[in-house]
């Protein structure tokens, strides 16, 4: 039943509309000194971001220009004074997140916005497990400082306890605090966040260097072996006599754990980042419903993912145990080597092909909403690329003018070429994947209800109900609704209503059920999966020894040995955090189908 008075109370706002219309040009010169005033007030915030950025800036050079220095063979600037600047830098770190944690606490009462793009539980969890190996590479290096201290500085054990220490706290503040974002103290924030980025920057690049000073050594070790008896490791200070048993064990074991302490601390560094750029941001709120990670029909990708993974551990340990032997051995496990990555790359590149094929087929807008997380995903991908690429490159360039016929040559060309094509066509697929919108069937609005009640119609269909049918009160800021318009709806409600029943049948009294996936996602999931084993496999071989860059020959014949190690120094760490960051981007494009 519709009220006779109803038409006259629609009508106003078509009378309030109009007066106000008549104002917007005085509203729109009010409003001119708002935005200049809101372009004034930016100011100070970008004054904050670019003197904070030089402070990292160089922050990081000084800790590069220390390390570049203690590498050099006749040190001057010694481990210890390294470590006595890394450990200044952790304590730093450490007074700011505390202080932080502190004025959080006596501010419960004041909500703080939060980015819930910053980081998701399974990140934290697996910085959570970086972290663990972290704090046992720190528990074994003082298991080794307690067998030599006789003869080294005490600072080799304070630098361990300090970095457990800064280790456990920053994991508690990633796990609790990294979604805030900071709207009071900016300033100071902003110099407290970027130092931490820089301190974990300059943690990961202290680790690189001394992971390829022991690949170094052991390069130049099996050098010695073959016949090159100049090229010897040179040690400045006396070796020490181990008192225990133990540090032989502690020492070896070291290598093993640097490649998850160096990726634990350029992810904290990353996290970090997001979190300095979302100082003083205006978060909408409005956030999308999740979707729960559906994981049917996951067949095909894992198989072939589990079997690229099975035949690297098994490539690997014939490589490792076949580097000490002769030439022969030692150029079929390089021979091996090349065959093994031209198939996985040559996979790799189908697999990522196709899914660029299915985006390009199915025509969906991007996603062209501000996310900082998302945008530094992409920038860490195509900066990281470089480093495989740089050494692509080079390959491509020794073997062409290399005058050696190894048997390896060719298939070395046609490795270093599929790690360049393969990096393009992932990080394609992985940019297409990030930012593509939801289709229409996935509902994104929490407040909508997510199944079909009982003998009820969607609100998308039924108009609201509230006994006396007034419009104008319902929908105050829309314009002069007629009762004709009302009843109109009405007829188109009860129109579709009946197609859908002609079309679906009667309405399912519940659906318990998850709608099953369609080809499409079941490709795309599939493919999702085989590129995670496949980085990971990947980033297994180069962490734990298996570098053929080392040990081919034909790019330190061309480029010669200083400038092809250095390379080596620059592109392998940059390499191997492009494949871990690529398999948690993959994992976001897994939940994001």
């Amino acid at each position: 039943m519709v009220e006779h008075g109803a038409l006259d109370i629609m009508c106003l706002n078509k009378y309030r509309h109009s007066s106000s219309s008549s104002s917007s040009s005085e509203n729109d010169k009010k409003d001119i000194p708002k935005e200049k005033a809101s372009l004034s007030g930016d100011y100070p915030k970008k004054t904050a971001e670019f003197l904070s950025g030089q402070y990292g800036t160089n922050l990081l050079l000084v800790g590069a220009a220390m390390m570049l220095a203690n590498a050099y063979r006749v040190r001057i600037v010694k481990e210890e004074h390294l470590l006595s600047f890394l450990t200044c830098l952790m304590i730093l770190q450490l007074i700011w997140m505390l202080w932080y944690i502190l004025v959080r606490k006596r501010h419960t009462n004041s909500r703080t916005e939060r980015d819930v793009h910053a980081t998701s539980s399974w990140i934290r969890g697996g910085l959570s497990l970086l972290a663990v190996l972290s704090l046992i590479m720190d528990a074994f290096r003082i298991g080794y400082y307690v067998g030599d201290q006789s003869c080294v500085s005490a600072m080799l054990a304070v630098y361990p306890v300090i970095h457990a220490t800064h280790t456990i706290a920053q994991v508690h503040f990633l796990w609790f605090h990294i979604k805030d974002v900071i709207k009071s103290f900016e300033t100071f924030e902003r110099f407290g966040v970027i130092h931490a980025v820089f301190t974990n920057l300059i943690l990961w690049g202290s680790g690189v260097m001394s992971e390829a000073e022991h690949f170094l050594s052991n390069h130049m070790r099996r050098l010695t072996i073959v016949g090159y008896e100049n090229l010897t490791t040179v040690h400045p200070e006396p070796l020490c006599n181990c008192t225990t048993s133990t540090c032989s064990l502690f020492l070896s074991s070291l290598a093993y754990l640097y490649p998850f302490n160096i990726e634990y601390h350029i992810f904290v560094s990353a996290l970090l980042f997001v979190m300095w750029k979302n100082i003083g941001r205006s978060i909408d709120l409005a956030h999308k419903k999740k979707v729960p990670t559906k994981t049917q029909s996951l067949a095909v990708g894992p198989i072939m993912g589990l079997v690229a993974l099975g035949s690297t551990i098994g490539i690997l340990v014939v490589y490792i145990s076949n580097m000490d032997d002769s030439i022969p051995a030692r150029q079929s496990a390089i021979t091996m080597f090349y065959i093994y990555g031209i198939v996985i790359l040559a996979f790799m590149c189908v697999a990522g092909a196709s899914g660029l094929v299915i985006y390009r087929v199915d025509h969906v807008p991007l996603d062209t909403s501000k996310n900082p997380s998302r945008q530094l995903d992409i920038e860490l991908l195509f900066g990281s690329s470089i480093g495989a690429w740089l050494m692509s490159w080079c390959s491509v360039v020794a073997v062409v003018g290399t005058d050696s016929n190894p048997p390896y040559r060719w298939m070395n060309l046609a490795y270093s070429l599929l790690i360049v094509f393969e990096k393009y066509v992932q990080n394609l697929f992985i940019v297409e994947s990030l930012y593509r919108e939801k289709e229409d069937g996935e509902r994104e609005d929490p407040e909508l209800p997510s199944s079909s009640e009982i003998f009820s119609v969607s609100s998308s269909l039924a108009p609201p109900y509230n006994g006396i049918i007034n419009q104008a009160f319902d929908t105050p800021d829309r314009s002069c609704v007629t009762i004709e318009n009302g009843q109109e709806d009405n007829r188109q409600v009860h129109e579709t209503l009946d197609v859908r029943k002609s079309l679906e049948g009667p309405l399912p009294l519940e659906n318990n059920g998850e709608e099953p996936l369609n080809v499409k996602r079941q490709i795309l999931k599939n493919i999702s999966v085989f590129l995670i084993m496949c980085n990971m496999s990947l980033w297994i071989l180069p962490a734990f020894g298996c570098r053929p860059q080392y040990d081919n020959g034909l790019e330190e014949e061309i480029f010669g040995f200083n400038i092809w190690t250095t390379v080596l120094n620059i592109a392998i760490p940059l390499s191997l955090f492009y494949r871990m960051h690529s398999v948690a981007s993959l994992w976001e494009v897994f939940r994001h189908v």
